[in-house]
């Protein structure tokens, strides 16, 4: 971590949809990565927080999760303290909250990508993502 706030984390590369560099600034409230293929996603820290994987926040057993029943998140909910590697497959943010369960697979990262390219291509259905509907690869023109 830097002075400012910054943590950057360089990861060895598997396949050309593996991040190679990722970096969350703090003070910009933004998380980005640079993928082995040359795409590179941007999340926002709220946009990162929504998406939390978790069973708390995503609910388990037919259960709601705790997201479901919140309408908007507050600064401390969105604030990155911290964020770790989870072996060679996802990250876990820590949150100002001390929410710190969610592991974000690289394939979930991947597949969620904010950019206008990949919302696109999932709004048209023709999502070629690992966990799309063909199961292929993300495919960038």
């Amino acid at each position: 971590m830097t002075a400012q706030g910054e943590i950057t984390e360089t990861v060895p590369s598997g396949s050309p949809t593996s991040p190679v560099r990722m970096h969350a600034d703090r003070a910009a409230r933004t998380f980005s990565i640079d993928w082995a293929d040359g795409h590179a996603t941007v999340y926002d820290f709220t946009a990162l927080r929504w998406l939390c994987p978790c069973a708390f926040c995503r609910g388990e057993a037919g259960l709601p999760g705790w997201l479901d029943s919140r309408p908007t998140l507050t600064d401390e909910q969105t604030r990155m303290t911290d964020i770790h590697l989870v072996g060679n497959y996802a990250v876990s943010p820590h949150w100002g909250d001390g929410h710190s369960t969610g592991f974000y697979t690289y394939t979930l990262l991947r597949d969620r990508c904010p950019c206008s390219d990949c919302t696109a291509r999932r709004a048209s259905g023709h999502d070629h993502s690992v966990g799309g509907p063909t199961g292929s690869g993300h495919q960038h023109e």
